[in-house]
Protein backbone atom coordinates (compact mmCIF):
# COMPACT_ATOMS: atom_id res chain seq x y z
CA UNK A 1 0.00 0.00 0.00
CA UNK A 2 1.34 3.05 -0.92
CA UNK A 3 0.07 6.69 0.07
CA UNK A 4 0.94 10.20 -1.26
CA UNK A 5 2.37 12.82 0.83
CA UNK A 6 1.48 16.21 -0.67
CA UNK A 7 2.25 19.89 0.87
CA UNK A 8 0.05 21.90 -0.97
CA UNK A 9 -0.05 20.41 -4.26
CA UNK A 10 3.45 19.41 -4.57
CA UNK A 11 4.28 16.01 -4.14
CA UNK A 12 6.90 15.90 -0.87
CA UNK A 13 7.35 12.13 -1.00
CA UNK A 14 5.13 8.36 -0.53
CA UNK A 15 4.54 6.34 2.40
CA UNK A 16 4.32 2.93 2.05
CA UNK A 17 3.04 0.09 4.19
CA UNK A 18 4.35 -4.11 4.04
CA UNK A 19 1.85 -5.71 5.50
CA UNK A 20 3.39 -8.85 5.56
CA UNK A 21 6.28 -7.20 7.74
CA UNK A 22 3.75 -4.29 9.24
CA UNK A 23 7.52 -2.14 8.14
CA UNK A 24 6.69 1.17 6.81
CA UNK A 25 8.74 3.08 4.87
CA UNK A 26 9.24 6.78 3.70
CA UNK A 27 10.73 8.06 0.69
CA UNK A 28 11.05 11.58 -0.19
CA UNK A 29 9.71 12.52 -3.87
CA UNK A 30 13.23 13.50 -6.22
CA UNK A 31 11.32 16.66 -7.41
CA UNK A 32 11.15 17.39 -3.81
CA UNK A 33 14.69 16.85 -2.89
CA UNK A 34 15.54 19.08 -6.04
CA UNK A 35 13.82 21.85 -4.87
CA UNK A 36 15.27 24.86 -3.47
CA UNK A 37 12.54 24.97 -0.90
CA UNK A 38 12.93 21.55 0.20
CA UNK A 39 12.83 20.64 4.06
CA UNK A 40 12.21 17.24 6.13
CA UNK A 41 9.28 16.94 7.75
CA UNK A 42 10.43 16.44 11.04
CA UNK A 43 14.33 15.98 12.23
CA UNK A 44 13.21 12.10 12.60
CA UNK A 45 12.51 12.09 8.96
CA UNK A 46 15.95 13.99 7.36
CA UNK A 47 16.04 14.38 4.02
CA UNK A 48 18.68 11.37 3.59
CA UNK A 49 18.53 8.56 5.43
CA UNK A 50 21.36 8.39 8.00
CA UNK A 51 23.34 5.50 7.73
CA UNK A 52 23.51 2.52 9.51
CA UNK A 53 19.40 3.52 10.20
CA UNK A 54 18.42 -0.27 9.62
CA UNK A 55 15.04 -0.84 8.24
CA UNK A 56 12.79 -1.21 11.16
CA UNK A 57 13.97 1.98 12.85
CA UNK A 58 13.23 3.84 9.93
CA UNK A 59 10.09 2.01 10.09
CA UNK A 60 9.56 2.82 14.02
CA UNK A 61 10.63 6.43 12.80
CA UNK A 62 7.54 6.58 10.30
CA UNK A 63 4.70 5.25 12.35
CA UNK A 64 5.68 7.77 14.82
CA UNK A 65 5.65 10.56 12.81
CA UNK A 66 2.19 9.96 11.04
CA UNK A 67 0.50 8.14 13.73
CA UNK A 68 0.49 11.89 16.01
CA UNK A 69 -1.44 12.95 13.17
CA UNK A 70 -4.15 10.69 14.48
CA UNK A 71 -6.88 11.82 17.00
CA UNK A 72 -6.77 10.04 20.41
CA UNK A 73 -9.12 8.61 22.88
CA UNK A 74 -12.90 7.96 22.09
CA UNK A 75 -12.06 10.25 18.70
CA UNK A 76 -10.12 7.88 17.37
CA UNK A 77 -12.63 4.77 18.10
CA UNK A 78 -15.49 6.76 16.24
CA UNK A 79 -12.83 7.33 13.49
CA UNK A 80 -12.36 3.41 13.33
CA UNK A 81 -15.97 2.24 13.37
CA UNK A 82 -16.79 4.97 11.23
CA UNK A 83 -14.49 3.32 8.36
CA UNK A 84 -14.29 -0.30 9.53
CA UNK A 85 -10.91 -0.25 10.10
CA UNK A 86 -9.27 -0.98 13.49
CA UNK A 87 -7.72 1.04 15.51
CA UNK A 88 -4.40 -0.26 14.57
CA UNK A 89 -4.62 0.12 11.09
CA UNK A 90 -2.45 3.45 10.37
CA UNK A 91 -2.54 3.64 6.58
CA UNK A 92 -6.74 3.11 6.50
CA UNK A 93 -6.96 5.77 8.91
CA UNK A 94 -4.90 8.15 7.44
CA UNK A 95 -6.94 7.20 4.45
CA UNK A 96 -9.87 8.26 6.12
CA UNK A 97 -8.57 11.45 7.46
CA UNK A 98 -5.63 12.21 5.47
CA UNK A 99 -7.15 14.92 3.24
CA UNK A 100 -6.89 17.71 5.66
CA UNK A 101 -4.45 16.69 8.74
CA UNK A 102 -3.28 19.51 11.42
CA UNK A 103 -0.82 21.33 9.24
CA UNK A 104 0.03 21.56 5.58
CA UNK A 105 -0.17 17.65 5.10
CA UNK A 106 -2.49 16.16 2.55
CA UNK A 107 -2.37 12.01 2.39
CA UNK A 108 -4.52 9.71 0.05
CA UNK A 109 -3.84 6.61 -2.07
CA UNK A 110 -0.90 6.94 -4.67
CA UNK A 111 -2.96 5.28 -7.24
CA UNK A 112 -5.76 7.90 -7.80
CA UNK A 113 -5.73 10.30 -10.73
CA UNK A 114 -7.28 13.20 -12.15
CA UNK A 115 -8.31 13.68 -15.89
CA UNK A 116 -4.66 15.41 -16.48
CA UNK A 117 -2.98 12.39 -15.24
CA UNK A 118 -2.20 13.98 -11.66
CA UNK A 119 -2.21 11.96 -8.93
CA UNK A 120 -4.95 13.68 -7.02
CA UNK A 121 -8.27 12.52 -6.02
CA UNK A 122 -11.77 13.79 -7.90
CA UNK A 123 -12.69 14.84 -4.33
CA UNK A 124 -10.02 17.30 -3.91
CA UNK A 125 -10.05 18.54 -7.53
CA UNK A 126 -13.43 20.74 -6.87
CA UNK A 127 -13.66 22.78 -3.89
CA UNK A 128 -17.21 21.97 -1.83
CA UNK A 129 -18.20 23.59 0.86
CA UNK A 130 -21.42 23.65 2.91
CA UNK A 131 -23.24 25.49 5.79
CA UNK A 132 -23.21 24.62 9.06
CA UNK A 133 -25.36 26.62 11.07
CA UNK A 134 -25.86 26.89 15.17
CA UNK A 135 -28.87 25.48 15.03
CA UNK A 136 -27.49 22.08 13.42
CA UNK A 137 -24.38 22.78 15.41
CA UNK A 138 -26.67 22.82 18.55
CA UNK A 139 -28.27 19.44 17.80
CA UNK A 140 -25.14 17.53 16.73
CA UNK A 141 -23.92 18.88 20.22
CA UNK A 142 -26.71 17.30 22.42
CA UNK A 143 -26.53 14.22 20.59
CA UNK A 144 -23.32 13.27 21.02
CA UNK A 145 -24.08 10.18 23.36
CA UNK A 146 -25.99 8.46 20.46
CA UNK A 147 -23.89 9.88 17.92
CA UNK A 148 -20.09 10.24 17.52
CA UNK A 149 -19.36 13.59 16.98
CA UNK A 150 -16.61 13.43 14.47
CA UNK A 151 -18.93 12.11 11.88
CA UNK A 152 -21.02 14.67 9.80
CA UNK A 153 -22.96 13.70 6.25
CA UNK A 154 -21.63 9.89 6.77
CA UNK A 155 -17.84 11.09 6.63
CA UNK A 156 -15.45 11.47 9.25
CA UNK A 157 -14.79 15.41 9.92
CA UNK A 158 -12.08 15.15 12.54
CA UNK A 159 -8.33 14.97 11.76
CA UNK A 160 -6.91 16.66 14.33
CA UNK A 161 -5.13 15.12 17.28
CA UNK A 162 -6.24 15.15 20.68
CA UNK A 163 -9.37 14.15 23.26
CA UNK A 164 -11.52 17.15 23.04
CA UNK A 165 -14.97 16.79 20.56
CA UNK A 166 -14.05 19.84 17.97
CA UNK A 167 -15.13 20.33 14.21
CA UNK A 168 -12.72 21.84 11.72
CA UNK A 169 -14.41 24.87 9.39
CA UNK A 170 -13.76 27.27 7.30
CA UNK A 171 -15.32 30.47 8.20
CA UNK A 172 -16.50 33.15 6.02
CA UNK A 173 -18.71 36.42 6.41
CA UNK A 174 -19.29 35.05 10.22
CA UNK A 175 -20.77 31.81 8.96
CA UNK A 176 -19.32 28.26 9.36
CA UNK A 177 -18.46 25.72 6.55
CA UNK A 178 -17.89 22.44 5.92
CA UNK A 179 -15.20 21.96 3.00
CA UNK A 180 -13.38 19.81 0.58
CA UNK A 181 -10.80 20.36 -2.13
CA UNK A 182 -7.23 21.79 -2.57
CA UNK A 183 -8.05 25.63 -2.38
CA UNK A 184 -10.23 25.44 0.69
CA UNK A 185 -9.55 24.23 4.21
CA UNK A 186 -11.09 24.51 7.85
CA UNK A 187 -9.51 27.93 9.16
CA UNK A 188 -11.21 27.51 12.61
CA UNK A 189 -11.37 24.70 15.29
CA UNK A 190 -14.92 24.01 17.51
CA UNK A 191 -14.59 23.19 20.73
CA UNK A 192 -18.04 22.53 22.38
CA UNK A 193 -18.03 21.58 26.45
CA UNK A 194 -17.14 18.04 27.19
CA UNK A 195 -19.81 15.32 27.27
CA UNK A 196 -18.20 14.26 30.90
CA UNK A 197 -19.66 16.10 34.10
CA UNK A 198 -15.98 16.04 35.61
CA UNK A 199 -15.27 18.74 33.25
CA UNK A 200 -17.73 21.13 32.74
CA UNK A 201 -16.81 24.70 32.27
CA UNK A 202 -13.68 23.40 30.18
CA UNK A 203 -15.01 26.11 27.66
CA UNK A 204 -15.17 29.19 30.03
CA UNK A 205 -11.90 27.95 31.31
CA UNK A 206 -9.57 27.80 28.11
CA UNK A 207 -11.47 31.30 27.30
CA UNK A 208 -10.07 32.68 30.46
CA UNK A 209 -6.68 31.38 30.56
CA UNK A 210 -6.20 31.96 26.68
CA UNK A 211 -7.17 35.90 27.40
CA UNK A 212 -5.01 36.12 30.03
CA UNK A 213 -2.14 34.72 27.78
CA UNK A 214 -2.35 37.42 25.61
CA UNK A 215 -2.72 40.00 28.06
CA UNK A 216 0.71 38.95 29.70
CA UNK A 217 1.99 39.25 26.35
CA UNK A 218 2.53 35.48 24.67
CA UNK A 219 1.39 34.17 21.59
CA UNK A 220 -1.86 32.54 21.57
CA UNK A 221 -4.24 30.91 18.86
CA UNK A 222 -7.04 33.89 18.76
CA UNK A 223 -10.58 32.69 20.26
CA UNK A 224 -13.62 33.65 20.92
CA UNK A 225 -16.75 32.21 22.96
CA UNK A 226 -20.06 31.72 20.61
CA UNK A 227 -23.31 30.84 22.39
CA UNK A 228 -24.93 28.23 19.79
CA UNK A 229 -26.98 28.53 22.34
CA UNK A 230 -24.32 25.96 24.18
CA UNK A 231 -21.15 27.24 24.71
CA UNK A 232 -18.35 26.48 21.99
CA UNK A 233 -15.03 27.83 21.99
CA UNK A 234 -13.64 28.87 18.64
CA UNK A 235 -10.01 28.70 17.83
CA UNK A 236 -8.55 30.15 15.15
CA UNK A 237 -5.92 27.94 13.09
CA UNK A 238 -2.34 29.50 13.47
CA UNK A 239 -1.32 26.94 10.40
CA UNK A 240 -3.51 27.89 8.01
CA UNK A 241 -3.30 31.93 6.14
CA UNK A 242 -5.89 33.05 3.99
CA UNK A 243 -4.56 34.30 1.23
CA UNK A 244 -7.07 36.22 -2.01
CA UNK A 245 -9.92 33.47 -1.10
CA UNK A 246 -7.11 30.73 -1.23
CA UNK A 247 -6.25 29.02 1.97
CA UNK A 248 -2.79 28.04 2.37
CA UNK A 249 -1.67 25.38 4.73
CA UNK A 250 1.42 25.72 7.17
CA UNK A 251 3.25 23.38 7.82
CA UNK A 252 3.36 22.40 11.57
CA UNK A 253 4.89 19.62 13.94
CA UNK A 254 4.19 18.83 17.80
CA UNK A 255 6.54 17.95 20.08
CA UNK A 256 6.20 14.33 20.14
CA UNK A 257 6.88 14.13 16.46
CA UNK A 258 9.92 16.96 16.65
CA UNK A 259 11.33 15.05 19.79
CA UNK A 260 10.42 11.43 17.20
CA UNK A 261 8.24 10.13 20.56
CA UNK A 262 4.85 8.02 20.12
CA UNK A 263 1.51 10.27 21.37
CA UNK A 264 1.98 7.71 24.33
CA UNK A 265 5.31 9.08 25.30
CA UNK A 266 3.87 12.71 25.31
CA UNK A 267 4.11 12.45 29.33
CA UNK A 268 7.71 12.66 30.95
CA UNK A 269 6.40 9.35 33.36
CA UNK A 270 5.17 7.69 30.15
CA UNK A 271 4.46 4.38 32.71
CA UNK A 272 2.33 6.06 35.45
CA UNK A 273 2.99 7.83 38.54
CA UNK A 274 3.04 4.44 40.63
CA UNK A 275 6.03 3.39 43.07
CA UNK A 276 7.51 0.93 40.61
CA UNK A 277 7.51 3.04 37.68
CA UNK A 278 7.88 6.63 38.34
CA UNK A 279 11.31 6.86 38.12
CA UNK A 280 11.14 6.12 34.52
CA UNK A 281 11.42 9.66 33.06
CA UNK A 282 11.64 8.01 29.20
CA UNK A 283 8.78 10.52 27.30
CA UNK A 284 8.95 14.24 26.22
CA UNK A 285 10.55 16.87 28.88
CA UNK A 286 11.00 20.45 28.72
CA UNK A 287 15.08 19.35 28.79
CA UNK A 288 14.89 17.26 25.47
CA UNK A 289 12.54 19.78 24.40
CA UNK A 290 14.66 23.03 24.91
CA UNK A 291 17.48 20.96 23.52
CA UNK A 292 15.08 20.60 20.37
CA UNK A 293 15.82 24.88 19.88
CA UNK A 294 18.96 24.08 18.30
CA UNK A 295 17.39 23.92 14.97
CA UNK A 296 15.85 26.95 15.47
CA UNK A 297 17.57 29.92 13.22
CA UNK A 298 17.06 32.24 16.36
CA UNK A 299 18.01 29.73 19.56
CA UNK A 300 18.23 32.77 22.03
CA UNK A 301 14.71 33.72 21.16
CA UNK A 302 12.83 30.70 20.60
CA UNK A 303 14.48 29.55 24.32
CA UNK A 304 13.21 32.88 25.94
CA UNK A 305 9.39 32.05 24.38
CA UNK A 306 9.26 28.24 25.50
CA UNK A 307 10.53 29.21 28.77
CA UNK A 308 7.60 31.83 29.06
CA UNK A 309 5.10 28.78 27.97
CA UNK A 310 6.11 26.75 30.77
CA UNK A 311 5.78 29.36 33.47
CA UNK A 312 1.99 30.15 32.34
CA UNK A 313 1.34 26.69 32.71
CA UNK A 314 2.62 26.82 36.49
CA UNK A 315 0.59 29.76 36.77
CA UNK A 316 -2.76 28.78 35.20
CA UNK A 317 -2.72 25.77 37.41
CA UNK A 318 -2.32 23.21 33.61
CA UNK A 319 -0.78 19.95 34.74
CA UNK A 320 -1.95 18.96 31.51
CA UNK A 321 0.82 21.00 29.47
CA UNK A 322 2.30 17.90 27.57
CA UNK A 323 3.88 17.63 24.41
CA UNK A 324 1.21 17.25 22.03
CA UNK A 325 0.10 20.77 23.73
CA UNK A 326 3.17 22.52 21.76
CA UNK A 327 3.75 22.92 18.47
CA UNK A 328 6.62 24.18 15.96
CA UNK A 329 6.29 25.63 12.47
CA UNK A 330 8.72 23.07 10.53
CA UNK A 331 10.57 24.31 7.24
CA UNK A 332 13.27 25.47 5.09
CA UNK A 333 14.45 27.78 8.47
CA UNK A 334 14.66 25.23 11.01
CA UNK A 335 11.82 24.97 14.53
CA UNK A 336 9.64 28.12 16.06
CA UNK A 337 7.54 27.70 18.49
CA UNK A 338 4.03 28.09 17.60
CA UNK A 339 1.32 30.09 19.07
CA UNK A 340 -0.16 28.53 22.82
CA UNK A 341 -3.38 26.36 22.74
CA UNK A 342 -5.40 24.67 24.81
CA UNK A 343 -4.40 26.48 27.61
CA UNK A 344 -6.49 25.13 30.79
CA UNK A 345 -6.41 25.98 34.28
CA UNK A 346 -6.69 21.61 35.12
CA UNK A 347 -6.85 21.90 38.80
CA UNK A 348 -9.93 24.58 38.48
CA UNK A 349 -11.66 21.49 37.03
CA UNK A 350 -13.75 18.79 39.10
CA UNK A 351 -11.41 16.48 37.89
CA UNK A 352 -8.47 18.22 39.32
CA UNK A 353 -7.77 15.49 42.06
CA UNK A 354 -6.95 13.03 39.14
CA UNK A 355 -4.49 15.34 37.47
CA UNK A 356 -2.27 16.97 40.12
CA UNK A 357 0.78 15.65 38.23
CA UNK A 358 2.45 17.52 35.84
CA UNK A 359 2.98 16.31 32.84
CA UNK A 360 5.96 17.24 32.66
CA UNK A 361 9.01 17.73 35.58
CA UNK A 362 10.01 21.42 36.28
CA UNK A 363 13.28 20.26 37.14
CA UNK A 364 12.22 16.86 39.21
CA UNK A 365 9.06 18.34 40.62
CA UNK A 366 5.85 16.72 39.29
CA UNK A 367 3.59 18.48 41.32
CA UNK A 368 2.15 22.18 42.68
CA UNK A 369 3.44 20.94 45.91
CA UNK A 370 7.29 19.68 45.25
CA UNK A 371 7.43 22.91 43.12
CA UNK A 372 10.08 25.40 44.81
CA UNK A 373 12.93 27.58 44.43
CA UNK A 374 15.00 24.86 44.19
CA UNK A 375 13.51 22.71 41.74
CA UNK A 376 13.21 26.29 39.47
CA UNK A 377 17.19 26.36 39.66
CA UNK A 378 17.18 22.92 38.87
CA UNK A 379 15.28 22.95 35.99
CA UNK A 380 17.62 25.77 34.89
CA UNK A 381 20.61 24.22 35.10
CA UNK A 382 18.58 21.07 33.28
CA UNK A 383 17.10 23.21 30.54
CA UNK A 384 20.61 24.82 29.84
CA UNK A 385 19.11 28.59 31.41
CA UNK A 386 20.43 31.04 33.76
CA UNK A 387 19.13 31.03 37.12
CA UNK A 388 18.70 34.50 36.71
CA UNK A 389 16.52 34.47 33.64
CA UNK A 390 14.07 32.06 34.88
CA UNK A 391 14.28 34.03 38.44
CA UNK A 392 13.14 37.21 36.42
CA UNK A 393 11.10 35.58 34.03
CA UNK A 394 9.03 33.95 36.97
CA UNK A 395 9.17 37.37 38.88
CA UNK A 396 7.53 39.50 36.08
CA UNK A 397 4.81 36.71 34.38
CA UNK A 398 3.41 36.11 38.08
CA UNK A 399 3.35 39.58 38.82
CA UNK A 400 1.91 40.58 35.82
CA UNK A 401 -1.03 37.76 36.02
CA UNK A 402 -1.64 39.13 39.14
CA UNK A 403 -2.17 42.55 37.71
CA UNK A 404 -4.15 42.27 35.04
CA UNK A 405 -6.26 39.24 36.01
CA UNK A 406 -8.90 40.79 37.81
CA UNK A 407 -9.93 42.90 34.56
CA UNK A 408 -9.65 39.73 32.34
CA UNK A 409 -11.95 37.65 34.54
CA UNK A 410 -14.55 40.77 34.29
CA UNK A 411 -14.22 40.64 30.77
CA UNK A 412 -14.39 37.10 30.09
CA UNK A 413 -17.83 37.42 32.06
CA UNK A 414 -18.77 39.78 30.02
CA UNK A 415 -18.54 37.96 26.82
CA UNK A 416 -20.21 35.30 27.89
CA UNK A 417 -18.47 32.52 30.12
CA UNK A 418 -20.05 30.67 32.78
CA UNK A 419 -19.03 32.67 36.31
CA UNK A 420 -18.44 29.10 38.61
CA UNK A 421 -15.70 27.93 36.01
CA UNK A 422 -14.39 31.26 35.51
CA UNK A 423 -14.46 31.94 39.37
CA UNK A 424 -12.78 28.06 39.89
CA UNK A 425 -10.19 29.34 37.52
CA UNK A 426 -9.66 32.53 38.86
CA UNK A 427 -9.23 31.55 42.28
CA UNK A 428 -6.21 29.14 41.68
CA UNK A 429 -4.34 31.74 38.98
CA UNK A 430 -4.40 33.65 42.05
CA UNK A 431 -3.34 31.47 44.33
CA UNK A 432 -0.56 30.07 41.91
CA UNK A 433 0.85 33.46 40.62
CA UNK A 434 1.11 34.80 44.14
CA UNK A 435 3.20 31.61 45.53
CA UNK A 436 5.44 31.99 42.17
CA UNK A 437 5.72 35.90 42.58
CA UNK A 438 7.20 34.64 46.25
CA UNK A 439 9.67 31.73 44.90
CA UNK A 440 10.89 33.94 42.01
CA UNK A 441 13.19 35.82 44.70
CA UNK A 442 14.85 32.57 45.67
CA UNK A 443 15.80 30.95 42.60
CA UNK A 444 18.00 33.26 41.90
CA UNK A 445 19.71 32.69 45.81
CA UNK A 446 20.29 28.58 44.83
CA UNK A 447 23.68 27.68 45.51
CA UNK A 448 24.90 26.02 41.73
CA UNK A 449 26.76 23.55 43.79
CA UNK A 450 23.78 22.55 45.64
CA UNK A 451 22.32 21.42 42.34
Amino acid sequence: MRLNVFIEQTLVGVLEDEPQTNRFAFKYAPSWLNSPDRFALCPALPLLRPEGETPDSHSVAVRRFFENLLPEGHALDDVAAANKVSKANLVGLLVALGRETAGALRIHPADVTDAAGRDMPEADARPVRRMLTKEELSQRIRERPHMPFVVWDGKVRLSIAGYQDKIAVYTEQEQWFLVEGTSLASTHIIKPEPVSDRLAGLTSNEFLCMRLARRIGLSVAEVELVQVPEPVLVVTRFDRRVEDNVVRRLHVIDACQALGLASAFKYERPYGDSRDVRHIRDGASMPRIFELLSMSPNPAAQRLRLLRWLIFQVLIGNTDAHAKNLTFFAGLEGLSIAPAYDLVSVLALEAAPLEARYAMAVGDAFSDEELSAFEWANFAKRCKLTQRLVSNELSRLAEKTLKVLPKVKDETLAAGALAAPVHAAYEVIRRQATKQAALSKEVAKVRKDML
